[in-house]
């Protein structure tokens, strides 16, 4: 559960984790520069377990896996949006950071609202409005890669438990 930092379409990853940075591969130091050129007060006022809400094309631009671990070592729990761009949306799985594509969320939340994700039971509930979303469970295989904290940690855990491979 978290509170909602609301942008809107087309945020790139230029604006996610500037270029100026990339020299640091450094999750808390990208973290202290995530959104800094979208929104001044995201990296002093987030939150562990706080949430994204974009529009459509969340994650465009460059395809950097900068920008989704900053996003994640920033403290958000999860970024919900109406799409995202193809690249982030792999980017952002293969380092477990959960993401989510809804219409009907974006269009209603609000910058503060608290919500409550339930990637299991494939539940969003906005708490501020009292009101319950439907999303799509990622597939049991997904979860794993996720609750293992991406896929290099996933492939990690995987060869060190299975002597076969």
């Amino acid at each position: 559960m978290g509170k909602i930092w609301l942008y809107g379409d087309n945020v790139d990853t230029d604006v996610i984790i500037p270029a100026r940075y990339l020299n640091s591969a450094d999750p808390g130091e990208l973290a202290a520069h995530c959104m800094e050129d979208i929104d001044t007060d995201f990296a002093k006022g987030v939150q562990q377990g706080d949430i994204i809400v974009a529009g459509e094309n969340f994650g465009c631009g460059s395809s950097r896996e900068h920008a989704p671990i900053a996003i994640k070592a920033s403290g958000i729990n999860c970024v919900i949006a109406r799409s995202f761009a193809r690249i982030f949306f792999r980017n952002a799985i293969n380092i477990g950071l959960p993401i989510i594509e809804h219409g009907e969320i974006p269009a209603e939340a609000e910058a503060g609202d608290e919500l409550q994700v339930d990637l299991e039971k494939g539940n969003v509930i906005n708490k501020t409005k009292n009101k319950t979303y439907k999303i799509n469970p990622f597939p049991p295989s997904i979860q794993e890669l996720i609750a293992a904290g991406g896929l290099v940690n996933y492939t990690r855990e995987r060869v060190k438990n299975d002597k076969n491979i």
